[in-house]
């Protein structure tokens, strides 16, 4: 072809043949060809596509290959960094020293693996698996297995740990005021004890499940102080009030799903309000006084009533020997009557009649024995008699 041919002018005319060229508007011709702004020298024709030999459309750049070697030479010098270098390693890698790595990563794993696949539940704890944070299954006290980390994780709780949240205080606090049911206000300390029955529902339906439970009991106590009166709160009612909030508490937490079971509430305080503490005091007392006056009377009420019935129950048994003979029961309670009377008389009563006297001489002894002063007696009288002539 014509362009493969240098001997050959080609299109653009017979090549120069002493070495000589007529130079293009920018300089001479010369042996090698090429104008410019200066002469040419002597050589080959000039190429119209460019500056030396043609090339093949789809050839090698030389420097794309020289960039690729240097890449690959500084990834080798790379590797001889982690590795020792001698005759039998591979770019800088020695075989037998990446097995062990192989071996020691393995160990690490299976360990992994083992310490993060078991686990151990207490007798009073229940265990929640999760997979990628979704509930899996409730596990029971004991040894348990799961998937490892993090594929599954596990959640303990303690099911049979009794709680205890405090609503109000005691002392030194914010007072928890309420009202009751005859508009009287009420100072309320008590305590709410609750527990887990229900480990799914109470870690995946509550956000906060102590603050849903003081919130719960609060609702509740107001609720049932507003049926009640102050005294009753204070007193003999309190027992039921709290009951009946547990009951109230209980069946809103079940409505939530909250998995808790309310045990019990325990009233600490219930006073009414510190700025009338002392008046309330004062009428507690006069209340209390009062009571008491009216068990006094009652009691004695009771006495006399009693006294009453058994007279009344004596004289209808004699009245009834009275019917069955007149004349010797009414003799006879003469006779009593007139001894309960003369019991202390110091006489002999003697009835008229023909009956023979009897002189009880040892009681006439013991009254006369009784009436004459002692020896000590006598001599300190007869000395007060001397001195006073």
């Amino acid at each position: 072809m014509p362009w493969q041919n240098n001997n050959d002018g080609g299109p653009w005319g017979d090549a120069p043949k002493n070495g000589g060229g007529a130079g293009g508007s920018g300089g001479g011709g010369g042996g090698g060809g090429g104008g410019g702004n200066g002469g040419g020298s002597g050589g080959p024709p000039r190429n119209p596509w460019g500056e030396g030999p043609p090339k093949k459309p789809n050839g090698p750049r030389p420097t794309g290959n020289k960039d690729f070697d240097d890449i690959i030479r500084r990834g080798q010098e790379k590797l001889r960094q982690f590795g020792p270098n001698n005759n039998n390693s591979v770019g800088g890698l020695n075989p037998l020293g990446g097995r062990k790595w192989l071996w020691i990563a393995g160990a690490i794993l299976a360990a992994w693996i083992i310490f993060t696949s078991f686990y151990r539940v207490d007798a009073q704890e229940r265990g929640v698996v999760l997979r990628f944070g979704r509930f899996v299954e409730t596990t029971g006290p004991g040894l348990q297995f799961k998937l490892p980390f993090p594929i599954d994780t596990v959640v303990l709780r303690k099911v049979e740990q009794i709680n205890s949240v405090d609503i109000g205080a005691t002392e030194g606090a914010a007072e928890n005021l309420m009202l009751t049911g005859d508009q009287n206000i009420i100072n309320l300390a008590y305590a709410v004890r609750w527990k887990i029955k229900n480990v799914e529902n109470f870690l995946f339906t509550l956000a906060e499940p102590e603050q849903t439970v003081r919130e719960v009991g609060e609702s509740a106590m107001r609720a049932e102080i507003s049926k009640a009166t102050l005294n009753d709160a204070i007193g003999p009612q309190r027992a039921q009030i709290a009951e009946q909030v547990r009951e109230r508490m209980q069946e809103v937490l079940d409505s939530y799903r909250s998995g808790i079971e309310v045990r019990g509430v325990d009233i600490k305080q219930a006073d009414p309000p510190a700025m009338v503490d002392d008046a309330f005091k004062d009428v507690s007392a006069a209340q209390q006084d009062a009571q008491q006056y009216l068990n006094q009377s009652r009691t004695y009420s009771q006495q006399l009533l009693a006294s009453a019935q058994g007279a009344a129950a004596a004289f209808d048994a004699v009245y009834t020997q009275y019917k069955l003979a007149p004349e010797v029961t009414r003799k006879r309670m003469y006779f009593e009557t007139m001894e309960s009377v003369l019991a202390k008389v110091d006489k002999t009563v003697i009835e008229a009649g023909g009956v023979q006297a009897y002189l009880p001489l040892p009681e006439l002894r013991r009254r006369a024995g009784a009436a004459a002063p002692t020896p000590e007696a006598a001599a300190s009288g007869s000395a007060s008699g001397k001195s006073g002539q």
